[in-house]
């Protein structure tokens, strides 16, 4: 039996590591959704509902049934730097020489971060080849009183070369306008591109999309992203994939992936969600690599 060519593979080790391995300009897309610099310990607690009788739980759901929360455990990690761009310079210059002369750069951030990292983009790749600032806006967490609700991040977006940079706006799916009565019917029924700034809800904390990881992305953001900036059958790469949602995204739209990250968790997470597809892991004890 013939062995099946892997559509993509993930790697168990450090990011820098591994985009070093790869050759120079022959990938299409990089992702980077590195931590946040928060300052804190990054825990997400994983649960689920159990149905128990009348009088009984700790929550009340449709029809007055009564239901308890099962604690699955949790998933942490450390988010905190001293030198918090002296972590990402490696990441970002891999990033540009493995790019092919159509390729781009997507690196997510929170307001923390994102300005400073701009400057130091512009000095890695140029800042002709800054494209656009992206603002995911969502509507979810913490709401104090002190201040205005921090409910964004911030995504740079960076062409290795601006002249051939690949972006396929008629791949992407169109959004409803807000007033399509000014715009025909014609219009307002095929949609509009998005903007630069993408209201798209967070990953539900009991939907089926979440899968227990701390800082995982909406599959849909990700999409968006691929969509645009990869070309059918193209390479995408993320060097700290978290739950992997670059990769679903990549293998949902007829591209290859590369991915990695040195967490454990981070693995099996995405040793679970690529669970029966062709995905290769690499870098773990057991795994023949």
């Amino acid at each position: 039996m013939r062995a099946t060519t892997p559509r993509g593979i993930v790697h168990c080790a450090d990011g820098v590591e591994v985009a070093r391995g790869l050759a120079d300009e022959s990938v299409d897309l990089v992702y980077l959704d590195p931590p946040f610099n928060t300052g804190r310990r990054q825990e997400r607690e994983q649960t689920r509902s159990r149905r128990v009788g009348e009088g009984k739980g700790d929550r009340t759901g449709f029809g007055g049934r009564r239901y308890e929360t099962v604690r699955l455990g949790s998933r942490s990690f450390e988010d905190v730097f001293d030198d918090y761009l002296g972590f990402l310079e490696p990441f970002l210059v891999e990033s540009r020489r493995v790019l092919k002369a159509s390729g781009s750069l997507y690196l997510h951030l929170d307001y923390r971060e994102a300005h400073y990292a701009k400057v130091l983009l512009d000095q890695i790749f140029g800042r002709e080849c800054f494209v656009n600032e992206i603002i995911w806006a969502y509507d979810f967490g913490g709401r104090p009183k002190n201040r205005w609700p921090a409910k964004h991040d911030t995504i740079l977006f960076y062409a290795k070369d601006p002249a051939r940079n690949l972006f396929n706006a008629d791949e992407v799916e169109r959004i409803p306008y807000m007033a399509p009565g000014l715009v025909g019917k014609e219009k307002a029924a095929r949609g509009k591109l998005p903007t630069d700034t993408w209201w798209h809800t967070i990953v539900s904390p009991t939907g089926k999309e979440k899968l227990g990881y701390p800082t995982q992305k909406p599959l849909g953001v990700l999409k968006r992203i691929v969509s645009a900036s990869s070309p059918r059958g193209g390479l995408v790469a993320d060097f700290v994939a978290g739950s992997g949602t670059a990769g679903a995204a990549a293998l949902a739209l007829g591209r290859r992936f590369v991915l990695a990250d040195r967490s454990e968790e981070a693995v099996a997470v995405m040793r679970r969600r690529f669970a029966g597809e062709a995905v290769a892991f690499r870098g773990q004890e057991g795994d023949g690599s």
